[in-house]
């Protein structure tokens, strides 16, 4: 023992190889990690898996044991992970080509199925990237573009995020949100002809509400000539001979009180009638 003492390399060697027992032996997990201790490439146990609601500082994380040189550990993320979609190409169904842009956001919920699948979370971001562009294609390329503008839009995503899901769960991950962050049309001629398209139904649509417009005005006023004829009706019902001169002294206002024209300018108006004349019955006294 001596004889170590008095060897300084010795020492430096020793503590050397229980630096690196004890590295090999224990491991710091992270409160954002979950890990999978695999030995001879099979999976053993999971050290603080993910689970939903669970409180911070509330883990399985913290120091953890493993045999040295026999098992490894696999490093999962348990926080949200993004898959970007950049610049996919979609026909819709009124046959616009469209330049989307979406994205997925998701986290693995299953370690242990994510390595026996996928083996890393690279590798899962790579599977799930071509299904979330297919099922972009296939869910926008049932609607017209004008869907994207409606609310309509929210039922679409909630679609694409079925789809993915139910490919993301054989890779031990769940998708949390699907969004399109752009859905424009090329620039240039596309462009111009959607815009034209688009101007066109609404003028159709335009010239439809005011059809429809004048339509009911002339109900409205039919059916207000109709109560008008009626009123007048019965107002003739109850006393004809004063409904006979109310009308008969409207008419001499209108004959006699003239308001004077560029050829008649002071106003003055000009008949001869016979004093027998039944239009003058009402200044004789008579009916």
């Amino acid at each position: 023992m001596s004889r170590f003492v008095r060897n300084p390399i010795a020492l430096v060697f020793i503590a050397i190889l229980l630096l690196i027992l004890v590295g090999s032996t224990f491991s710091i997990v992270d409160e954002t990690k979950q890990a999978v201790i695999v030995r001879f490439g099979e999976p053993q146990r999971i050290i603080n898996r993910y689970r939903p609601n669970e409180a911070f500082g509330g883990t399985g994380a913290g120091l953890a044991a493993r045999l040295p040189f026999l098992e490894q550990i696999v490093w999962i993320d348990k926080r949200i992970q993004s898959i970007a979609m950049e610049n996919q190409q979609v026909l819709s169904t009124d046959q616009l080509r469209l330049q989307v842009d979406a994205f997925a956001r998701y986290r693995i919920v299953d370690p242990l199925r994510m390595y026996i699948a996928a083996r890393s979370e690279e590798n899962v971001t790579a599977q799930l990237r071509p299904i979330l562009g297919s099922a972009l294609r296939n869910e926008l390329g049932r609607r017209p573009f004008a869907a994207l503008l409606s609310p309509e839009r929210g039922q679409m995503m909630d679609n694409i995020q079925n789809a993915l899901n139910r490919v993301a769960r054989q890779y031990g991950a769940e998708v949390v949100d699907v969004r399109i962050k752009r859905a424009d049309l090329p620039d240039g001629l596309p462009l111009e002809s959607a815009y034209q398209r688009m101007r066109t139904a609404r003028e159709q649509e335009a010239r439809s509400i005011q059809a429809q417009g004048l339509k009911q005005a002339q109900i409205i006023r039919a059916e207000a000539d109709a109560e008008a004829a009626a009123t007048y009706a019965r107002a003739f019902n109850q006393d004809p001979d004063f409904y006979d001169f109310y009308r008969a002294m409207q008419s001499y206002e209108v004959s006699f009180n003239s308001q004077g024209t560029p050829e008649n300018p002071r106003g003055r108006t000009g008949i001869i009638l016979s004093p027998n004349n039944d239009y003058l019955r009402q200044f004789r006294g008579q009916r």
